[in-house]
């Protein structure tokens, strides 16, 4: 059987925008108790007896409400949207003889055979939901993936649960997977755009430029063939 943390409540008889803001200044949460068929109570508690209870890893909390020792449920918490401190929240009841659906953090321990061979371990999911009294809830399920091999999963149905717990979550939810990882793919040198059609112009331009070049030297001989013939011909007269 766990034990569980014991979180102190303190009745809370003012209602209303300004006893809620004393009790903040006090240094405490308010907060709702409610149970089906019962009808709810305001309640007050301590920010650091909250935080420990928070911090325990827990689920369940014992509290004394009308002198009656119970089991309670975090349903909800407000956070201030700047300082994210609580600033609200909710206890639900649950009782020791009724079964309760309730979300577990999922460990993972030992050292994976596809691990050891390269494998990158992945863990796909952090939290599974089981179905419990509140006495049988676990802070925890750990889940041994030294026999999970490379290119592998683990799902939740190959979790080991406890006595008298149950699970909820789908048996095919993939908890964690080994895969190999992914091959590094060297790029590809990239090609200045436009460099192969700048060469075709010079090209162009050049054997252009040569033709220029050809029919002037042309030019010029017959140039000077014409100023040659004249010569001649003065001359002759």
């Amino acid at each position: 059987m766990a034990s569980y943390y014991k979180l102190p409540t303190e009745e809370r008889s003012g209602i209303g925008t300004g006893s809620v803001r004393e009790i903040r200044r006090n240094g405490k949460i308010p907060a709702n108790y409610y149970y089906h068929g019962e009808p709810n109570q305001n309640l007050a508690i301590d920010k650091k007896d909250f935080l420990h209870a928070v911090k325990s890893g827990q689920r369940v909390f014992e509290c004394d409400i009308n002198g009656e020792t119970v089991f309670t449920m975090i349903k909800d918490a407000q956070y201030h949207p700047v300082t994210e401190e609580v600033i609200h929240v909710d206890l639900m009841r649950v009782r020791r003889d009724e079964k309760m659906t309730v979300s577990i953090p999922i460990v993972l321990e030992g050292e994976s055979i596809g691990a050891s061979e390269g494998g990158l371990i992945t863990q796909a999911t952090s939290t599974i939901e089981i179905e419990c009294l509140p006495t049988d809830v676990p802070e925890n399920l750990m889940a041994d993936i030294s026999t999970l091999e490379l290119n592998s999963a683990m799902t939740a149905a190959d979790l080991v649960l406890p006595a008298d717990v149950s699970l909820v979550s789908p048996e095919d939810t993939t908890i964690v997977t080994c895969n190999p990882p992914k091959a590094e793919v060297e790029p590809e040198p990239e090609l200045v755009e436009g460099e192969e059609g700048v060469e075709g112009v010079e090209g162009e331009d050049g054997e252009q430029a040569e033709g220029e070049a050809a029919d002037g030297d042309t030019d010029s001989k017959k140039d000077s063939s014409d100023a040659a013939d004249q010569g001649e011909t003065s001359k002759e007269s």
